[in-house]
């Protein structure tokens, strides 16, 4: 009655209600013949056609038999009936283990997300006449981020006069290109974007091979801590307590 009823409302609308009910109808046709709307597959009972394309534990091709017989072989073997391919036909359902399955699917998951590279732009702001320290601090974040594998986006800013001397920020430009070289390239050439001069660093090594270097260099310092327990973690620490002088013996005054 439910999808009778739709049905027939569609047929007094427009072409877009049309089709919208009757995408309506046709889920409710599925659900009404027992399927779901859950992106995991059917497995064992929920599996409702009446025969089956079978694949073995191992992978191998036991052919088309009947529902019950699948259901049976699962029971038999302690496994799981799970279809595979909803729309074969008929449904291709393999016996497996859907626990494991499960599991293993969400372990490969997670270590493709752990290794997959964002490619990230850091941007570093400078002005034309910046402090020779604070160039340096700014260099010094640069060479981090082209380490890590990122992209850096130098900006200028220029104020008031400086607008009439852009020479001054290219010229700074490209002394930053020149003290990163062993570590990035320039990938966008200086160019004006209003009051601002922008350029574009990128890295020599990809993300994850920075990446990768990290974590085994992470793994290296658990390995040298773990086989050294009660050696400081600081150089600096270890060597100023090897420096520090021994107090000298106490020595009660001669009596007058």
């Amino acid at each position: 009655m439910i999808v009778r009823g739709i049905f027939c409302a569609s047929a007094r609308l427009g072409l877009n209600e049309h089709r919208r009910y009757a995408a309506v109808r046709q889920t409710a046709v599925w659900c009404y013949r027992g399927g779901s709307i859950s992106a995991e597959p059917r497995i064992n009972d929920r599996i409702r056609v009446p025969e089956v394309r079978l694949v073995g534990p191992s992978g191998e091709q036991v052919g088309i038999v009947p529902l019950a017989k699948a259901l049976e072989l699962a029971q038999e073997y302690d496994l799981d009936l799970v279809e595979v391919a909803a729309n074969a036909r008929p449904p291709v359902c393999k016996l497996m283990d859907y626990g494991k399955f499960k599991y293993e699917s969400a372990m490969k998951a997670r270590e493709a997300r752990k290794n997959q590279a964002h490619t990230v732009i850091k941007e570093m702001k400078l002005r034309p006449k910046i402090d020779p320290h604070d160039y340096d601090t700014k260099k010094g974040h640069v060479v981090r981020f082209l380490k890590q594998g990122d992209k850096v986006k130098i900006t200028i800013m220029f104020r008031g006069r400086e607008q009439s001397r852009p020479e001054l920020g290219y010229r700074l430009l490209q002394r930053l290109a020149e003290d990163v070289q062993d570590l990035g390239f320039v990938e966008s050439n200086p160019k004006q974007d209003g009051r601002n001069m922008i350029m574009v660093l990128g890295p020599h090594k990809k993300k994850t091979e920075a990446m990768a270097e990290a974590r085994q260099a992470q793994e290296a310092r658990k390995a040298e801590a773990k086989a050294n327990p009660g050696k400081s973690q600081n150089p600096a620490e270890a060597e100023a307590s090897s420096e520090e002088p021994a107090e000298a013996p106490f020595e009660e005054p001669a009596e007058a």
